[in-house]
């Protein structure tokens, strides 16, 4: 199992057999069911998921009630509230298994002791977290210069396996729009 967080490491950084055992004590690992939540509003984010297999999403909910997903994770991606995280504050969303998963998690506490004993990881991290900021701003491109056809085409065609994969209802809530449009596009896309 942490043969693929190594080989995810070594897409960014070099690492010797010595380091990454040394580095593996950091990080927990756990099981979640489907549905079952990591991180839920009001609490202190502490942790920072990895996901080994599975999938995961981000979501808060609107003043409406409704369930807003904001983001997902799925195998060798890196999901939390960063600012909550960083800050060691309280969260203002949710973070929940979509499927099964088995998951690697590294508190904040333990990430400072990693990254003072091991700085090429402050290397890794500073990508992992730069991907992060190119997708969310990507994210926020398509929602103001997409249509919402133009939008679920353009996540049909970077995520694939996400269309293939995520319930509908939660890729609805994720492009910010309602299961039943999201039935008319696809509705649309077949005829």
């Amino acid at each position: 199992m942490f043969e693929i967080f190594r080989l995810h490491l070594e897409k960014f950084i070099q690492i010797n057999e010595e380091e990454f055992a040394a580095i593996i004590p950091f990080f927990k690992v756990i099981e979640v069911k489907r549905k079952e939540n990591l991180l839920i509003e009001g609490a202190i984010c502490k942790s920072h998921f990895f996901v080994l297999e599975g999938c995961l999403r981000k979501f808060f909910i609107n003043d409406k009630g409704i369930e807003q997903t904001t983001e997902f994770a799925i195998e060798n991606w890196w999901i939390t509230d960063n600012i909550a995280y960083e800050h060691g504050l309280a969260t203002s969303f949710y973070i929940q298994a979509v499927e099964k998963s088995e998951i690697m998690l590294i508190e904040r506490e333990a990430q400072e002791k990693l990254l003072k004993k091991f700085p090429k990881m402050e290397r890794y991290f500073r990508f992992i977290y730069q991907r992060a900021y190119a997708a969310s701003q990507m994210r926020i491109k398509y929602l103001y210069d997409f249509t919402k056809e133009e939008f679920y085409e353009q996540l049909c065609k970077s995520q694939p396996e996400f269309v293939q994969r995520i319930p509908q209802y939660l890729i609805a809530s994720f492009l910010g729009f309602s299961p039943e449009y999201l039935s008319e596009i696809r509705k649309k896309k077949r005829s």
